[in-house]
């Protein structure tokens, strides 16, 4: 490891969100700020993909809203999340699960993993 890398590590807060998979169902949520107002506001979705990269580390969840795919990448290290929530867990045997993009409905279930 180089030292910038050291350094950074070590000045990293602690994650939002530590131990995201691909293939969790999660409830992120997101201080949404409005003017000098602030609220808190929930997104709810799959986690397609985890970048890990340092401090510029990321998840994208990716959600179906009224029939139309919608994906958000957030940061792993933001003060702009609340609390993320794990409502389920599902199998899955790929890193990146871009190929839900092309699927639709029943098709793009998951198999769920049992505890």
């Amino acid at each position: 490891m180089n030292r910038l890398a050291e350094i950074e590590k070590a000045l990293l807060p602690k994650p939002v969100a530590p131990g995201v998979r691909p293939g969790d169902q999660l409830r992120v949520h997101v201080k949404i700020a409005e003017g000098d107002k602030t609220r808190i506001q929930a997104y709810e979705g799959t986690v397609i993909a985890v970048h890990n990269n340092g401090a510029s580390s990321t998840f994208t969840v990716r959600k179906v809203s009224n029939g139309v795919g919608v994906e958000r990448v957030f940061p792993l290290y933001t003060p702009w999340i609340e609390k993320v929530e794990l409502t389920n867990r599902y199998k899955v045997r790929r890193a990146k699960l871009y190929f839900l993009r092309k699927l639709a409905g029943k098709a793009a279930r998951l198999k769920e993993v049992r505890r």
